[in-house]
């Protein structure tokens, strides 16, 4: 069975600055220990691969901070406007389908399925898959690990996801269908009919 990690005080906690997971798939966490390794962890964000890797998130830079939140803000500007559905912060996390925790940086539901949801799984890790994903690559982020995520989101539902990487300006615009589309430096990136109306100006955050 695998130890809960719990830092020796309070003021010792180790950051990593590139994610990294260990490997939990012979004394997989169940639902409770792995709620509880977050409770006990606070300063650390963790998830979950489907394979039962614990993975470890480093924090992010104050410049990834900024424009995470910038993300978030526009997106449920749109949101309030709309009033279809709701916006989820970075720290939210799902469990997918295929039994992983992912936490976007910014995600999107249609209202008519988080009305869906329980109260009481409303609390926990819900098993309920957004609509829509932003994942923003900072500095730490190995692209290719992204990629899988994104495709990751998409196999297990959810409809529409940008990848978004400010230091090569392009935007990766992943779709239900399984195409994913690469815009190079583009002014905006549309919702398309997942966020109807929404057009997001990229390079503020560039």
């Amino acid at each position: 069975m695998a130890n809960i990690i719990q830092p020796h005080n309070q003021t010792e906690t180790y950051f990593p600055t590139h994610s990294f997971s260990l490997d939990f798939h012979s004394a997989r966490l169940t639902e409770e220990q792995f709620e509880e390794l977050c409770r006990h962890n606070r300063d650390l964000k963790f998830e979950m691969s489907a394979k039962g890797e614990l993975i470890i998130v480093p924090p992010t830079s104050p410049e990834s901070g900024w424009k995470n939140t910038k993300l978030t803000t526009k997106t449920d500007i749109w949101s309030e406007n709309d009033n279809t559905g709701i916006v989820f912060d970075s720290s939210t996390m799902f469990t997918l389908p295929n039994g992983a925790k992912r936490s976007p940086d910014v995600s999107w539901m249609r209202l008519e399925k988080w009305e869906k949801v329980s109260p009481s799984e409303r609390r926990k890790f819900s098993r309920v898959v957004p609509d829509f994903v932003i994942e923003l690559l900072s500095p730490s982020d190995i692209l290719t690990d992204t990629q899988a995520k994104m495709e990751e989101y998409i196999e297990n539902g959810v409809s529409l996801g940008w990848l978004i990487d400010p230091a090569e300006q392009k935007v990766h615009v992943y779709r239900a269908n399984g195409e994913v589309e690469i815009l190079d430096n583009p002014e905006t990136v549309s919702g398309e009919d997942v966020l109807k109306d929404f057009n997001l100006n990229v390079r503020e955050i560039w």
